[in-house]
């Protein structure tokens, strides 16, 4: 095994709690361009071989899925602060 010098590379660990929370302000600053795709989606759908109904009820559960995707990062995301608040 080589030793490490003083002018060896080591690995920059950073701590768990703050590395999560910046992963999840990740994720909440990606929802909306998700949503969006997911919202635009139908528009490359064929013309003509997809009822209408379909479609509607494709965006409004897309729509379901954005709001309860929503909800839960938002939640993570206040539990995550908290922590943080109670560590300091």
């Amino acid at each position: 095994m080589a030793e490490r010098g003083p002018g060896a590379r080591r690995p920059v660990f950073l701590a768990r709690a703050s590395y999560r929370r910046r992963r999840l302000e990740d994720t909440a600053r990606l929802a909306p361009l998700a949503a969006a795709f997911l919202w635009a989606l139908p528009l490359l759908w064929p013309r003509g071989e997809t009822p209408l109904s379909t479609v509607l009820v494709y965006l409004f559960a897309a729509w379901g899925l954005s709001v309860i995707a929503s909800w839960a990062l938002a939640r993570a995301l206040r539990r995550s602060a908290r922590d943080a608040d109670g560590d300091a």
